[in-house]
């Protein structure tokens, strides 16, 4: 039986949705750089304010004409 989703994620979660070392995120939350809290000292991150950080990722990333950050199209 599958486990079900959960609302809040632990660092490992985070760094395999994301596909990115837990030593990043370490750093990304300590900075505030991503949405994060602490519960007696390790990491959790809300799965729908980490979906709404990765949305702002990619607008920041894009111009408003679609194109991207290189002034080129995708």
């Amino acid at each position: 039986m599958a486990k079900p989703k959960s609302d809040i994620l632990t660092i490992t979660e985070v760094a395999e949705y994301l596909k990115v070392a837990e030593r990043t995120l370490y750093r990304l939350a300590a900075a505030k750089k991503i949405p994060a809290f602490k519960v007696g000292g390790t990491w959790r991150f809300p799965r729908a304010d980490i979906d709404q950080w990765i949305k702002r990722q990619t607008a920041e990333t894009l111009g408003d004409d679609g194109s991207d950050a290189t002034g080129g199209k995708d």
